[in-house]
């Protein structure tokens, strides 16, 4: 098949797998990324080739086109070709009818940037100024739009030397023409009749986002110089005032549109420029800030209540927000009737619901529960959100009071609205609500809900006054979204309920989980997970027994609404609702033993269900650390559970594994291996089939699989590291870790993971041939491609397999292997690699690495004699340097704290789920950290031990010589402790 049809193919459910496949061992041929560039840009090819080849060109350069990419490079011939076509290829799909893949060969040029520009790239300025035209804006918008998508960057980039020095190398080149043209097309859009107004008002609108993109990190000497014509000056506006109020008939287009027009994308663009100066620049600022704040007070009084104009009109208030807080104008701001008339006229009404929110809420309700979720958060798009941000900046100023006492009588006439006619005007009640959560907060975040609140304001008696009759409502009683209402304030004051007060209406949230309305229900099920996650410190507030009556009904209810979707897309929706099963599982524990089975499998029903089309990163996140959570608390506690879930879980594991759902394999790995560390036998033959296939290629080049693949591996090597040896499957473990793992820059840690399992379960004896092979592997990357990181990564192994009790396994054994490599090789690795990179050894680590330290230089017959003696005293200098570390060798066994810690990660680990190259991690499925080295409970005692033990059967004297050329101030403790002990030196 050519490519076109393998395009083409790929497009097709029945034929998408076999054609990416082939796609991806054709992708590696030297010339293949031109040939699709080309593809893309060739009008003569059907439409769908065209954008299906600029897709699969932009996920390439994503992927190969950085040189530490685990994936087989871009060839640097095709590199040096698609820096020369790429600007070229930009300019040519200026037409609108190419918009589609023009977004994805840009999106292609700022990778391709991201990595070569400017080092490799130095002409791509030089690039797109030759290619800017006098006349021909289609050309300039594709010439803008690369800029950007390159200059963009800028903006969340931290200010770095070489980070100025290309900024400053863009604006040598870029900057003259920049401005030219943006004066000529502010000229002509002034102009009336422009035939093409259209083009000039997107090129306008991206002229205005490199303006911001130019001043982002610092203010460029060219653009300070004509500030005043962009801000004007006592007897001039300046274009952006002009431009804030330009708004041409002829582009104003359908009202019922949502998208905006390009004037208010300019409006919005000019606005967040005035914020970026009030907060970096205000000094500029100053002198036109009351220009701007009259010119946004009148905007916002013009604007409609369109859904289009919602971007102008978040901005506009978002910037009177910076403008309150930055200072520069207090005087004008706390004055009462200023205030009065700010809250009247901006705040009060864009936190009322406009009719297209009603809608949303009943045709869209999973989109109105996103954006609602979102009111809280500092930065928020919608009016609401903006409208709360700007009675917070009032607070932040020190006018808490002031604003308090307006909102309450604006608060109290909504009430009185409402009582006259509850059904009619249930829509003052929730502005009411809004204007309550606004005023109240004085900070908050996605997930703990409000931190802190302003006192004035009686939380607990407004609940009990006015929410909580709706929250005790039957669903038909009063409007939905008034109930919905009830619930939202629940979960946004959440942290100022006390426990007993959150445990009294759980039950009535438990009760709207079967509400048949899609956003009350799931409002419930969203202020059920955030109540069950509120700690104090790494405990959870709330604990098993404190749900256990509950937690039954809580789940059969999620569990109805999530399998009532039917279709995979449908069920995988919610994430809210699998997320809350998850909480329950995972708050609930081991009080779930009586109805697991069931749990278990609506779980596994589930997963059977999603597991044709996943669609919904979250959804299987969730999905998975509920199985897991399910595993760890009834696994533990009833061993013999372990073959119902193994039951239970191996026929969708099967299937996920041979129909190759790379989303889910991960997954699947990460749970058999807890299922394999709990088994309370040895490995069942279900596994042992499952390992030959493990340990083939093909899961190890998935960079996902990398991190459970280890774990699992070394879950077999833990339960029977002797039949592995003796099926050659060691030798194949070996194998993986020197070809795949040690190479990668990536995955290089994850080698000495399973290497050091390797050394903790398999006799020394057996393990003795390979070794010097192994080693050859690590010195040789070593040489190759050292990194801070790998260097450690070895350190750490060589002095891990020297402290673990493994008969056979001593310091003497490591240094051999390591001589066989090449002679007199120790103390020079000893030396110049593993003792300098000890300094940066983690708290974590350290008690291992001392022990093996104290083993080294206490146990090792090789480090008492030349040429290793030289280095004795430099090891037992760096041992001491450790234990002089307060706290830091005290090693944490496996217990409930840890257990707590290890869960709480969830919240964190969730905000990275996703389908994506890297490794999505089951908090729940993770084992419990283990010392190992239990039999040393005290390092320096330890030392003192083991030290004085040697001495004393040491008839030479050769300590006593070889302590004389360590560190006198660091030696002192020891040979004090020596003394004590009876022991002279």
């Amino acid at each position: 098949m050519s490519i076109n049809e393998l395009l083409l193919a790929s497009l097709v459910p029945s034929t998408r797998q076999a054609a990416e496949s082939q796609l991806t061992t054709v992708s590696v041929q030297p010339g293949f990324l031109p040939h699709l560039l080309q593809l893309a840009l060739d009008p003569a090819q059907p439409l769908q080739v065209r954008q299906a080849a600029s897709v699969y060109f932009k996920n390439n350069v994503r992927r190969r086109w950085d040189t530490e990419s685990e994936e087989p490079p871009v060839p640097n011939d095709d590199k040096l070709a698609l820096r020369r076509q790429l600007v070229p290829a930009m300019v040519s799909l200026s037409s609108p009818s190419d918009k589609l893949i023009r977004i994805q060969v840009g999106e292609a040029v700022a990778t391709v940037a991201e990595f070569d520009f400017p080092q490799q790239w130095p002409e791509l300025v030089d690039q797109l100024v030759s290619s800017l035209s006098e006349s021909d804006y289609s050309i300039n918008i594709g010439v803008l739009e690369t800029a950007h998508s390159i200059f963009g960057r800028w903006r969340s980039q931290i200010r770095t030397d070489d980070l100025y020095t290309t900024i400053n190398y863009v604006l040598s080149r870029f900057q003259d023409q920049f401005l030219a043209l943006f004066y000529r097309t502010a000229a002509l859009i002034s102009q009336p009749g422009q035939p093409n107004l259209p083009l000039l008002a997107q090129a306008m609108a991206l002229l205005l986002a490199l303006f911001y993109d130019f001043t982002t990190q610092d203010l460029p000497p060219a653009i300070e110089d004509a500030h005043d014509k962009f801000f004007g000056n006592a007897t001039e506006d300046g274009w952006f005032l002009h431009l804030l109020k330009w708004d041409p008939l002829e582009l104003r287009g359908d009202p019922e549109d949502p998208n905006p027009t390009q004037p208010l994308v300019i409006r919005a663009t000019i606005l967040e420029i005035a914020e970026l100066y009030t907060l970096k620049y205000h000094e500029l600022l100053a002198p036109r800030i009351q220009a701007f704040v009259r010119a946004v007070w009148e905007l916002i009084g013009a604007s409609g209540e369109t859904i289009r104009e919602d971007i102008v009109v978040a901005q506009a208030i978002k910037f009177l927000s910076v403008a309150v807080k930055s200072g520069l104008n207090t005087q004008l701001f706390s004055q009462r009737e200023t205030l009065e008339s700010l809250c009247e006229r901006i705040v009060v009404p864009n936190m009322s619901l406009r009719e297209h929110e009603v809608e949303q809420f009943e045709d869209d309700p999973l989109e109105y529960i996103r954006r609602d979720l979102s009111l809280g958060i500092e930065g928020g798009s919608t009016r609401r959100h903006a409208a709360a941000e700007l009675v917070r900046a009032f607070v932040s100023i020190g006018l808490e009071t002031e604003v308090t006492n307006i909102m309450e009588r604006y608060i109290a006439k909504g009430l009185e609205v409402y009582g006259q006619n509850p059904s009619a005007n249930w829509r003052s009640k929730d502005t009411v609500t809004y204007l309550v959560t606004a005023v109240a907060s004085h900070g908050s975040t996605t997930q703990q809900g409000v931190i802190s609140i302003n006192p004035h304001i009686d939380i607990i008696k407004f609940f009990s006054d006015h929410i909580a009759l709706d929250l005790q409502s039957e669903n038909e009683t009063i409007h939905p979204i008034l109930q919905v209402d009830a619930i939202r304030f629940l979960y946004t004051f959440r942290n100022q309920l006390t426990k007993d007060q959150l445990l009294a209406v759980l039950p009535l949230l438990v009760k709207h989980l079967t509400s048949r309305n899609y956003v009350s229900y799931t409002y419930a099920a969203i202020t059920i997970e955030r109540m069950l996650s509120i700690r104090h410190g790494i405990q959870p507030l709330f604990s098993h027994t404190d749900i256990q009556g509950f937690a039954p009904n809580i789940l059969s209810a999620l569990f109805g609404k999530i399998e009532a979707g039917g279709t995979p897309e449908k069920v995988a929706e919610n994430d809210y609702l699998m997320k809350c099963v998850m909480r329950v599982v995972l708050t609930a524990r081991n009080t779930l033993t009586p109805v697991y089975t069931s749990v278990l499998e609506r779980l596994v029903n589930i997963l059977g269900v999603i597991s044709k089309n996943p669609s919904n990163p979250n959804f299987s996140q969730y999905t998975f650390e509920s199985i897991a959570g399910l595993l760890r608390f009834i696994g533990k506690d009833t061993p013999s559970a372990i073959a119902h879930f193994e039951n239970a879980l191996f026929p969708p594991f099967t299937f996920i594994l041979q129909q190759d759902i790379d989303q889910f394999i991960p997954y699947v790995f990460q749970v058999l291996s807890q299922m394999l560390e709990l088994h309370p036998s040895n490995i069942p033959d279900a596994y042992r089939s499952l390992l030959p296939l493990l340990l083939t290629p093909p899961p190890w080049q998935q960079r996902g699989n990398i991190p459970a693949l280890v774990r699992l591996v070394r879950a077999f090597l833990k339960k029977d590291a002797a039949t592995m040896v003796q099926t050659g499957q060691l030798r194949t473990v070996l194998a993986v870790i020197q070809q795949r793992l040690i190479p990668s820059k990536l995955n290089d840690l994850f080698g000495f993971e399973l290497l050091q399992a390797v050394v903790a379960s398999v006799a020394p004896t057996d393990l003795r041939q390979y070794l010097r092979d192994v080693l050859m592997t690590l010195f040789t990357r070593l040489q190759t491609s050292r990194t801070d990181k790998y260097t450690y990564g070895l350190a750490y192994f060589i002095f891990y397999t020297m402290a673990i009790q493994v008969e056979g396994l001593n310091p003497d054994f490591v240094i051999s292997a390591v001589e066989s490599v090449q002679a007199n090789l120790w103390p020079s690795l000893l030396a110049d690699v593993l003792l300098p990179t000890l300094s940066k050894t983690p708290a974590k680590d350290v008690k291992v690495v001392a022990v093996g330290l104290v083993r080294l230089v206490t146990q090792s017959e090789a480090m008492l004699t030349e040429p290793c003696a030289r280095t004795w005293p430099l090891a037992l200098n760096a041992l001491l340097k450790l234990l002089l570390q307060p706290g830091k060798h005290a090693q944490k066994d496996g217990n409930s704290d840890l257990n707590e810690e290890a869960l709480s990660l969830i919240d964190l680990e969730e905000q990275n789920a996703g389908y994506q190259a890297g490794f999505s991690k089951l908090a729940a499925s993770q084992p419990l950290p283990t010392d190992p080295v239990p039999h040393v409970s005290d390092v320096s005692e330890y030392l003192a031990g083991e030290f004085a033990r040697a001495v004393r059967e040491d008839r030479r004297g050769r300590y006593k010589r070889l302590l004389s050329g360590a560190e006198p101030q660091l030696v002192a403790p020891l040979i004090q402790a020596l003394g004590t002990a009876g022991v002279s030196l």
